[in-house]
């Protein structure tokens, strides 16, 4: 069940529509993927978007989903995050990048900022779960490039980073080992960001 259908279902049973006591289980565990402390550093431009995450719908769900068995996937009972996975990775990506690039105004996409930006950073992510050893992985592909028209192509680097400890069973642990690999991500972002050249002002 997706994000939004499962807020509906909560929302009509709290409305008291839906009678049946099965239908509505008691509130859930609620979740965020958090921002973690990185090495701050010159450079960057002035002004980064961030481009809303997109997410592999097996990973867009109100249920947090734990582990890839391989033929099915393993929910966290009882436990949710508290916004759409992607928003919500794309504003701890913000912070992230701000701490770490402290010269730099980063902002998510949709949010109240009146200001142009210079870059984009655009993420997509088809894993973010514990893999079947119980190791927490976050893969997908980044592309940071400037914004406006571009001769060259867009160039779209894979990432692929896996937690050092087991998290199986335990929620609390494996968002906080997802949480670092938005953070690992965020430095490869930094990176790229520190080499793009200075925007052309034309006189």
């Amino acid at each position: 069940m997706s994000y939004r259908s499962n807020y509906m279902l909560r929302s009509l049973c709290a409305l008291g529509l839906i009678g049946s006591v099965a239908g509505c289980s008691s509130d859930p565990t609620l979740y965020t993927v958090a921002a973690v402390a990185g090495d701050a550093r010159a450079g960057g431009l002035a002004v980064v978007e961030i481009r809303t995450p997109v997410v592999s719908p097996r990973l867009d769900r109100d249920t947090i989903v734990e582990a890839d068995r391989g033929y099915h996937l393993k929910m966290a009972s009882g436990d949710s995050w508290s916004e759409p996975l992607g928003d919500m990775i794309g504003h701890a990506l913000t912070r992230d990048l701000s701490q770490r690039l402290p010269a730099t105004t980063v902002f998510a996409q949709n949010d109240a900022v009146t200001t142009t930006p210079q870059a984009f950073v655009e993420l997509t992510i088809n894993r973010f779960e514990a893999d079947p050893s119980g190791y927490a992985v976050v893969s997908g592909a980044l592309s940071v490039h400037p914004a406006g028209s571009m001769v060259s192509p867009v160039m779209t680097y894979p990432i692929e980073w896996k937690s050092k400890d087991v998290t199986t069973g335990n929620t609390d642990r494996l968002v906080a080992q997802l949480s670092a690999g938005v953070a690992a991500i965020s430095e490869q972002a930094a990176q790229h960001l520190r080499t793009l050249p200075l925007p052309h002002i034309t006189q």
